[in-house]
């Protein structure tokens, strides 16, 4: 159905990869057949769907287990992702100028999360992590992600609210995200990382 993969012999794993021009709704499956052999999907590559600019929304099939770093880079018109309860790690700047996203969810099997995801992610206002989710929380249903070991907000929104119960806001926590106008920092946080309101251009009231 026109997705580029590259295909591991030895493991019998595909990679979804680069290929310009993804437009409409895509569908990742669990299996590829290639000359009669069946490969199980289990990562979504580097720059995957970057610049598909035409590209409405994604479903990721159970099987996979990564997700590389600007996978969906510069997907203006992508409006939802489905992030399924198999995936593990979510690299560095996989969302960023995602600027029709509206929500995502973080499903249970997180673990591991890279660098500034959501930058330039201007209509981005719901932000939900699951609850039975150990490495990571949105509590109080404050839409954003707080690391819960250490209370650190690591990523926030337009429309986060900040618990009381976090005392550290993480580097570029809000960095580039246009669409801040104010943000109300409680008294339980004790350190601001860096650029952690960079950009911010519409931040008016702290």
């Amino acid at each position: 159905k026109g997705i580029k993969y590259r295909l591991d012999k030895e493991t019998l794993t595909a990679e979804v990869i680069r290929k310009r021009g993804y437009s409409g709704d895509i569908v990742i499956p669990d299996v590829v057949v290639h000359k009669k052999v069946s490969y199980k999907v289990t990562s979504i590559g580097i720059f995957a769907f970057s610049f598909c600019k035409s590209l409405t929304s994604i479903i990721i099939s159970n099987s996979v287990t990564s997700i590389g770093n600007f996978a969906f880079d510069q997907c203006k018109s992508l409006t939802s992702i489905s992030i399924p309860d198999s995936v593990t790690t979510i690299g560095d700047y996989v969302f960023e100028r995602c600027e029709s996203l509206t929500s995502i969810n973080i499903s249970k099997s997180v673990i591991n999360i890279g660098k500034q995801i959501f930058e330039h992610c201007k209509s981005l206002t719901a932000i939900v992590v699951d609850k039975n989710n150990q490495v990571y929380d949105s509590r109080d249903n404050c839409n954003a992600i707080i690391h819960t070991a250490t209370n650190t907000l690591i990523f926030g929104c337009c429309k986060t609210n900040i618990p009381n119960s976090v005392t550290n806001i993480g580097n570029s926590a809000f960095e580039c995200c246009p669409s801040l106008t104010a943000i109300t920092i409680p008294d339980s946080v004790t350190s601001i990382g860096d650029f952690a309101f960079s950009f911010c251009y519409s931040l008016a009231s702290v």
